[in-house]
């Protein structure tokens, strides 16, 4: 019987930075469900963007890792929720409604702070995900234009699993409306990000665009979500 070769998270960051280092591309670490030793290791190896889907527990890690830390928010946002990430994440990649929108730039307001956000695309238009349809996206970026708390620096998105020609195909659409929305001139919007590509699929969303790449399992390992 093959032997599994476990490698360390250090072996494992250095396998994937060498994928993103010459396109300049940002590593989201994707730490969810992942204890603080963990993250402290990949910290000290130089990473500093993480990623928590839920703000329980990012809450929980948050005031016992280091300042510097650039926190991302890639879960879907509960609009009950934001209260407690305001002022302490660096990135929120899940806008996906007005309704939410309309709660950041109130809380965000208030604290005299800006949001800096993406909005998630539903790209596959699969029910069982987050983020907007394609078709609604331009209602959002009218509604984000009247904000003064939130500026929106890209696109998010999760595509549907499959192989890789239809990977291909969902990460080219994303680009493509990335292009096409960089054409343009908007208040508060710019298209400076695009979030697409994850731990069995950022090298191909790296050959399609992607800017920004979130790696969980790549790095840290299969999750447990019994813990």
């Amino acid at each position: 019987m093959k032997e599994t070769v476990l490698l360390s998270i250090e072996e494992n960051l250095n396998n994937v930075e060498a994928d993103l280092k010459e396109r300049k591309i940002t590593l989201v670490a994707v730490s969810k469900t992942k204890p603080v030793e963990d993250i402290k290791t990949a910290y000290n190896v130089g990473v500093r963007d993480f990623g928590e889907n839920k703000v329980q527990e990012f809450m929980k890690k948050q005031p016992l890792l280091p300042d510097d830390i650039r926190w991302h928010l890639i879960g879907h946002l509960q609009r009950n929720k934001v209260k407690y990430i305001v002022g302490k994440v660096y990135l929120i990649h899940s806008l996906d409604s007005i309704r939410l929108l309309n709660e950041l730039e109130r809380r965000y307001s208030a604290k005299k702070l800006t949001a800096n956000t993406l909005i998630q695309i539903n790209i596959g238009r699969e029910e069982s995900k987050t983020g907007i349809y394609v078709d609604d996206l331009e209602r959002l970026i009218g509604a984000c234009e009247k904000c003064t708390s939130v500026k929106v620096k890209g696109l998010m998105a999760v595509i549907p699993k499959g192989d890789e020609e239809s990977c291909r195909h969902y990460f080219k659409e994303m680009k493509s409306i990335f292009e096409d929305l960089k054409k343009r001139e908007f208040k508060n919007i710019s298209m400076d990000i695009l979030s697409m590509g994850m731990t069995h699929d950022y090298k191909i969303a790296i050959e399609e665009g992607s800017t920004l790449v979130r790696v969980g399992e790549g790095i840290f390992g299969k999750r447990n979500y019994n813990k």
